[in-house]
């Protein structure tokens, strides 16, 4: 009997890389804590800012707490770090916010899996610990959500503390009164749709961030063109995507043969005579308003100017994709049937003045919930953020406004499922007791970091709010303003109960996969082959 070699068989190809068993367990923890670790110190309303430095000559500057622009600016090679970056960019995506959270969230959790592996429990123990700890905490998150829909005024202070407590961990919160309500007013325009397309932000330098407004109309920051109407009423407008810049001849990368100069005159008359016959067409819809997503040259604008249209020129794909929508238009490309075209409409367009800039106005618009909120401020880069900080408040609630169920803040609705699952943990005989207990005390390090980032003494807070959920005040949480503990009924921090509970699902689901993993197989790196053919 011949006898079986104990030298390691390599079955890879030369340059695959393999990590096996602990090494690769330890390589997915250090790689998903340290992005924990990156994006933590942004946590909480007093949580601070990053620069970011994008590459390239512009070397663009963005300024940010967002957790999820932090990750998707920074690139990252570690497999388990990449599963958080996609992890925070499915919740900015599904509900707008809790990105910072849900990815500090994971990180402790296998932060607290790294302790207990190293107690020789089995990753399956865990997760099953996890996953029992998960569906106690979701239902005594689900118990404690109040749902104040019936009552209107109720329901809209709801909506104004959620935008607040929303704003008050961004460059806004200084100002997070009069964002939120510009925030409610423009979703409570949308009628329960949720339907942001309709909500268009202008963002244009100059003033402070208190002069931003809510407009209710639509604003598109183009011209009108030369000699046209500068103001319309009940307007007719068509839509288009159609090139209208053929009234000079393109002899460029083609050859025309002609005898004279004269012939060339000839052909330049025939372009003009096919473009006034596109005119014509397009004018046969009965409109006074046409806006071209192409340039609209010298000779078709004479023609509009003579027919009493006006013609706007390079309004960019999203912005006539969004006129369409709010005026009830179609985008069209060819003209040969006015009577399958649909037109836009809207009582008023005029031009209006911001800063020092020209804009046009829509008002009266077919699709009444459309409307734009103007940014002003001092730099780019706070244009930038206060845009980032809006849009968080906007999509969290028009999710809100779908599953009207809130929950409060502070850190409250973490110490109330962390106080849930210990209790479970005591009840629970074998290993999995531990591995609820670190659940417990990872969603307990959530308040902790808010804490420590306001730079109180998190130990002692933390403690005094642990003994408040004892006592079942379960409305307790931390008051950021005073580094106390404190009722968030009275100080009105609320949250969207469909944010929170993403995040505890997101988290804990994201953590039991990296736990999951005990080999990692790098694919060999593409040769390069010397190119023998070049062009």
């Amino acid at each position: 009997m011949a006898s079986l070699s104990m030298a390691p068989v390599n079955i890879f190809k030369h340059g695959a890389d393999e990590e096996k068993a602990e090494t690769a367990r330890l390589s997915s923890f250090i790689g998903a804590i340290a992005i924990g670790d990156l994006v933590k110190s942004t946590l909480g309303p007093k949580g601070m800012d990053k620069i970011l430095l994008g590459g390239g000559k512009a070397g663009t500057v963005t300024v940010t707490n967002d957790g999820a622009t932090i990750l998707k600016a920074i690139g990252v090679d570690n497999p388990a770090a990449k599963v958080l970056v996609d992890m925070s960019k499915v919740q900015d995506d599904e509900v707008g916010d809790g990105t910072t959270s849900v990815t500090v969230l994971a990180a402790e959790l296998l932060r607290e899996a790294e302790l207990l592996i190293a107690r020789k429990i089995h990753p399956q123990t865990i997760i099953s610990g996890w996953r029992k700890a998960t569906q106690a905490a979701r239902e005594a998150l689900r118990d404690a959500a109040v749902d104040h829909s019936n009552d209107p005024a109720r329901f809209q202070e709801d909506l104004l503390n959620i935008a607040r407590t929303t704003l008050s961990s961004k460059l806004l919160t200084h100002h997070k009164d009069h964002f939120a309500k510009l925030a409610v007013n423009a979703v409570m325009r949308l009628k329960g749709s949720g339907n942001l397309e309709a909500i268009h932000i202008i963002k244009k330098l100059g003033g402070s961030l208190t002069d931003s407004y809510l407009d209710e109309g639509f604003l598109l920051d183009k011209k009108i063109g030369v000699n046209q109407p500068k103001r319309l009423e009940n307007a007719n407008i068509l839509i288009a995507n159609t090139g209208m810049d053929t009234d000079k001849i393109k002899i460029f990368g083609s050859r025309v043969r002609v005898d004279s100069t004269a012939k060339v005159a000839e052909i330049e008359l025939a372009e003009k005579e096919k473009m006034k016959e596109k005119v014509d067409r397009i004018l046969k819809h009965g409109i006074n308003c046409f806006i071209n997503r192409q340039l609209i040259y010298n000779y078709p604008e004479q023609l509009f100017a003579q027919a009493g249209v006006m013609a706007i020129e390079h309004a960019d794909f999203a912005g006539i994709e969004r006129l369409a929508l709010v005026t009830g238009g179609e985008i069209t490309s060819t003209f040969d049937h006015p009577e399958l075209v649909k037109l836009g409409h809207c009582k008023l367009i005029e031009e209006v003045m911001i800063g020092e800039d020209t804009l046009i106005h829509f008002s009266g618009v077919a699709m009444g919930e459309a409307c734009t909120v103007v940014l002003r401020g001092a730099t780019q880069q706070i244009l930038d953020e206060a845009e980032r900080s809006l849009h968080d408040a906007l999509c969290v609630l028009a999710q809100t406004v779908k599953e009207p169920r809130t929950v409060y803040g502070g850190g409250c609705s973490e110490m109330l499922m962390a106080k849930v699952v210990s209790d479970l943990a005591n009840r629970t005989p074998g290993k999995e007791s531990v591995a609820m207990e670190s659940f417990a005390k990872a969603l307990r390090m959530l308040p902790t970091i808010i804490a420590d980032n306001a730079g109180y003494d998190s130990a002692d807070l933390v403690a005094q709010l642990r003994a408040a959920h004892q006592e079942n005040k379960t409305t307790f949480g931390l008051n950021m303003s005073d580094g106390t503990v404190g009722n968030m009924v009275d100080l009105c921090i609320t949250e969207s109960f469909q944010v929170k509970r993403q995040m505890l699902l997101s988290a804990s689901e994201a953590a039991e996969m990296i736990l999951r993993v005990d080999n990692i197989i790098k694919a060999a790196p593409r040769k390069r082959v010397p190119d023998h053919h070049p062009c």
